[in-house]
């Protein structure tokens, strides 16, 4: 592996501070174990606040607003964002120079002595994770998560031993990055690859290769988790080095599956129940299906099937993932703001029984529409529509013969879902988009949401809690 160790005198350039938490826990790490740290990025100081705030009395040098190429070819190793694609001119510049290039995740990974969990997939990764650290509070085993799920662990390293358990999650971006290392977790849980991020990646074959990753530097000790419902995922089967775990609620003769209503696992010496399916809170197949990759996680890493089970049955879902905001007169609001992907949308939708009106669009990541408009034909009458997409949202929805409407801001789009709904009916934010055309990021677009419909709610005088 080639992982970049920090040391006292280095001259570190960390690319992207942004305002997610790697870029501030990778800046700090670097500076406190005596690197010399220049911090750029592109966004102006009023753009960042918090995260500047974040890194005072350090010692930064902070260029922000522009990029100097003296930053990156003077320098002894350069973080960089797993959002900057590798192909940026800069990237290349240190490449040239022969400047060691890493990210915050392979800082973090450089250094971790515990057993590393992985769990990456075009949808669903929060959730399983969430779903993991659920399970894993309710044991004595000590654990940490971080990754993609928000913040840096990288100031929990002098608190992380051999004996624990690190849980990630693991995005496209920071896996192609990792590739580069030659990096692979110990145990990895793929649940699914789907056409996403192509504006990055470009093509649904590169993107797969980044996914892939996660198992491509496995070794023959390791563990591979792969979803055999979806064919992405089980696609790499072929390519698992170690131990090969399969998770399955479509397909038969899979290691853990569903049972007349009860998860089982299979072993050489029969199957056993792990837990009741009704524990599962939150609602859809496909969290029937994260439920069951994180039992195999948990399962892998030790855990009891009583402690899975109150684990799961703890679990009460995560603000974004199909989070209950309100009911008012008869009409139930869920905020799905994470669904960024039309596969994500289309769960959704799939997830309730009762009638659905959705809200879709927003930036563009230049993937295709017309297989969710043929997933939610028939399931919806009508859609709200907004952002960048809407025009080709429209045009595969109207082709499925679903009826929509398109909408300059989200205040109007859910105050047109409240005047369509029926009692019964469910106003569902799921966009099937990033959120980048009209808002910062997905929780802010899901924050707007819940704010609109509370206020509605408290309007029409039937409120109904906010739902953590």
């Amino acid at each position: 592996m080639n992982l970049p160790i920090i040391q006292p005198g280095m001259r570190v350039t960390v690319m992207g501070l942004g305002t997610f938490g790697g870029g501030i826990g990778a800046a700090r790490y670097c500076a406190e174990n005596g690197a010399q740290v220049t911090v750029t990025d592109m966004k102006q100081p009023e753009e960042l606040g918090g995260s500047l705030d974040a890194l005072a009395g350090y010692g930064i040098d902070f260029v922000l607003g522009e990029h100097r190429s003296t930053d990156f070819s003077g320098a002894d190793l350069v973080v960089v964002s797993p959002a900057v694609p590798r192909e940026s001119r800069y990237v290349q510049e240190a490449r040239n120079a022969g400047v060691p290039l890493t990210t915050e995740i392979g800082l973090f990974v450089a250094r971790c002595p515990a057993r590393v969990c992985g769990i990456t997939g075009s949808n669903g990764k929060t959730t399983t994770v969430s779903m993991l650290e659920s399970i894993l509070s309710a044991t004595e085993i000590p654990h940490h998560t971080g990754g993609n799920i928000g913040g840096s662990l990288l100031s929990s390293l002098p608190d992380i031993s051999a004996g624990e358990t690190v849980v990630l999650e693991l995005s496209s971006f920071q896996l192609e990055w990792l590739d580069e290392t030659g990096w692979s977790p110990s145990i990895a849980a793929v649940l699914n690859i789907m056409p996403n991020h192509l504006d990055r990646h470009g093509t649904i074959e590169a993107y797969a290769r980044a996914k892939a990753s996660i198992i491509r530097h496995q070794h023959s000790g390791d563990t591979a988790i792969l979803v055999a419902d979806d064919p992405g995922a089980y696609g790499l089967a072929d390519d698992v080095k170690g131990r090969l775990v399969t998770v399955g609620i479509d397909t038969g003769g899979t290691d853990f599956a569903f049972d007349e209503g009860w998860t089982i696992e299979r072993t050489d010496t029969g199957a056993y129940r792990l837990f009741d399916a009704g524990l599962v809170r939150v609602p859809g197949r496909h969290n029937l299906l994260n439920a069951l990759t994180a039992a195999a996680c948990a399962r892998e890493i030790g855990v009891g099937p009583d402690s899975i089970a109150k684990g799961i049955g703890h679990f009460n879902g995560i603000a974004h993932r199909l989070e209950f905001v309100a009911e008012t007169g008869g009409v139930t609001y869920y905020n799905d703001s994470k669904a960024t992907t039309p596969e994500a949308a289309a769960a959704g939708v799939a997830a309730f029984d009762q009638p659905v009106i959705p809200i879709f669009g927003g930036y563009d990541k230049k993937v295709p529409f017309e297989g969710l408009a043929r997933s939610v034909a028939g399931k919806i009458r009508w859609a709200a529509l907004i952002g960048v997409t809407a025009p080709s949202l429209k045009t595969a929805l109207e082709d499925s013969g679903v009826a929509t409407e398109t909408f300059p801001t989200l205040d109007e789009a859910v105050s047109a879902c409240a005047n369509h709904a029926h009692e019964g009916d469910v106003v569902l934010l799921s966009p099937g988009c990033a959120s980048y055309d009209m808002f910062p990021n997905f929780e802010t677009r899901g924050d707007a949401f819940r704010r609109i419909v509370l206020e509605l709610a408290g309007k029409r005088g039937r409120g109904g809690d906010e739902s953590d």
